[in-house]
């Protein structure tokens, strides 16, 4: 239960203290009191976004500080150790929530800093709240089967279901991913299979371009390479003037002057040098010109080997190194693909067995929601009869859904017929916010015993409604207020006297300031309340006399 909320400069709150009991706390107050404070104060706790407008006039900052006394915190403690934050001690759980005019924030349970993504997956535990327009959540499907799940109490099978559809779908993502470009992997596979297939067909070696040119410059001008290693030869040694025969009598003058001049002597060996170099050039140019071939067929190769090379250097790289890189990459591609296409085959597989799982624990789901579905149908038609639909019937239609959702095989529809002899239609098309609202009320009565939210929050749920039909909603918010902690806004009497604690919220203006106070009000004070809301401000003797039958009128049982 919520046991105490703190307010402090929220709006025209300068300092509020609000201690809460079980069962059903009424909160009254006239129009523009304030009692929407405690609404936001509440939001805030649940982590609704905050604005730095919300501060009272003045201050630098306000603050909001709920306690809860949970009877069990075994989910709340869950997610906190989850968090690495201290855990509930005795059950209790305090919130904290501090919001400055600079527009910064702090956020505390248990006086330990928190997120607002944390307060609000701890509030989601604590407090259902219901405001004037929430009613209209129920005309939602998706709330619609949420209601029929809580109310079979199938939410084991539900979220069997689900494990199952979460596997499904996470497999048509992945075949998505897979196959989901129309052809192109098909294509491209053809093409890169093409591209490996050229250039291995080709069987290029690293550096063989340099060689292959070489070779080919050299067949190609054999003839002029063979008449210009003859003429080398001849002017080396062939000739009757070449070099070699030149050193030759340059050898014997040398001699002849070593016999005058001694120191002349190495001389000679020098020029003797000179020859033996001029010989072994002459056969080494010689030799190359002997290894020179002149084969057309081989100079006609080399042509188209060149050729192929300047064909694959435009379309797959500037060199030959380029080429190989190029096939590499293109294998890894290809082989990717080829292995994405084996994938895929087991991801269908797979998939065909997911779907057919997901479709097996659906139909379950189904036949037990069909089977509350009945009862849920005649539980709130019960319960609507006792908030003023006498003859007014209620139905809850449950379709197949073309493919799995993530909620399950089915469709669902509420249905209502209000009066008497009208058609069942679906409760989506009724005008009337004051029927949905008791359509919502109802609902939450036969919930009471199912929903293990500890607090239930109405504000203002008896907008739109009189006073009769205020006595029978104030029933049956002392009925849920059995099960769970209620704390209703309330604008009727008829509403607020079946309240087992009453607040009331005024506004006065002090030294030109505005405050608004919570009082907890009983006995006479309670009666005077009750009369205000009866007959306006001025308090009479009728209005004080009716407050009081209204108030022995109620079973306090």
């Amino acid at each position: 239960m919520l046991q105490s909320l703190r307010v402090k400069n929220l709006a025209v709150v300068e300092n509020a203290v609000v201690e809460f009991n079980r069962g059903l706390n009424v909160i009254t107050g006239e129009t523009g009191a304030g009692k929407s404070v405690l609404v936001g104060a509440l939001n805030l706790i649940l982590g609704e976004r905050a604005d730095r407008d919300m501060i009272r006039s003045g201050e630098e900052q306000c603050g909001v500080e709920a306690v809860f006394q949970l009877a069990d915190s075994t989910g709340v403690d869950a997610i906190l150790d989850e968090l690495g934050l201290d855990p509930c001690e005795d059950g209790r759980l305090i919130v904290r929530r501090l919001v400055s005019a600079s527009g910064s924030g702090k956020n505390f349970i248990n006086d330990s800093p928190a997120t607002i993504l944390v307060l609000k997956r701890v509030a989601e535990l604590l407090v259902d709240m219901h405001g004037p327009y929430d009613h209209q959540s129920l005309l939602h499907q998706d709330y619609q089967l949420d209601i029929l799940d809580a109310f079979g109490r199938l939410w084991k099978s539900r979220s069997t279901y689900e494990d199952a559809f979460r596997k499904m779908a996470d497999l048509e993502a992945q075949r998505k991913a897979l196959d989901g470009d129309d052809g192109q992997s098909a294509r491209q596979i053809d093409m890169l299979a093409f591209q490996v297939k050229e250039i291995e067909d080709a069987n290029l070696s690293a550096g063989e371009e340099e060689a292959v040119e070489k070779e080919h410059r050299i067949s190609g001008n054999a003839s002029r390479i063979m008449e210009l290693t003859n003429g080398i030869r001849n002017a080396l040694t062939e000739d009757e003037t070449a070099c070699f025969n030149s050193m030759a009598a340059v050898q014997r003058l040398l001699q002849d002057l070593a016999d005058l001049v001694p120191e002349s002597a190495d001389w000679r060996k020098e020029a003797e040098a000179v020859s033996i170099q001029l010989q072994e050039l002459s056969n080494t140019v010689g030799s190359y010109a002997q290894r020179i071939e002149t084969d057309p067929a081989r100079l006609q190769w080399l042509d188209d080997r060149l050729v192929l090379i300047h064909k694959l250097k435009r379309k797959y790289g500037a060199s030959v190194d380029d080429i190989l890189k190029h096939l590499e990459t293109s294998r890894g591609m290809l082989q990717e693909l080829l292995g994405r296409g084996q994938k895929l085959a087991q991801v269908d597989a797979d998939l065909l067995l997911a779907t057919q799982e997901a479709r097996d624990r659906g139909t379950k789901l189904g036949k037990e929601r069909r089977t509350a579905a009945e009862s849920l149908a005649r539980a709130i038609t019960k319960e609507l009869r006792a908030l003023g639909f006498s003859n007014g019937s209620f139905d809850v239609n449950l379709a197949q859904a073309e493919a799995p959702r993530p909620d399950g095989l089915d469709v669902i529809e509420f249905g209502f017929a209000p009066n008497p002899g009208e058609a069942m239609r679906p409760l989506r098309t009724i005008a009337s916010s004051g029927e949905i609202s008791r359509v919502m009320l109802a609902t939450k009565s036969v919930l009471a015993s199912h929903d293990r939210i500890p607090v239930l929050v109405f504000d203002e749920i008896d907008a739109n409604v009189g006073g009769e039909m205020g006595t029978a909603i104030g029933v049956k918010l002392g009925t849920v207020a059995g099960h769970h902690q209620v704390l209703c806004i309330t604008h009727l009497p008829q509403v607020a006297v079946h309240g087992s604690t009453h607040f009331v919220v005024n506004k006065e203006v002090k030294s030109g300031r505005t405050f608004t106070t919570i009082r907890r009000v009983e006995g006479d004070d309670r009666v005077e309340e009750l009369a205000r809301m009866l007959g306006g401000r001025d308090l009479t003797s009728v209005t004080l006399k009716h407050a009081k039958e209204l108030l022995a009128g109620v079973d306090r049982k």
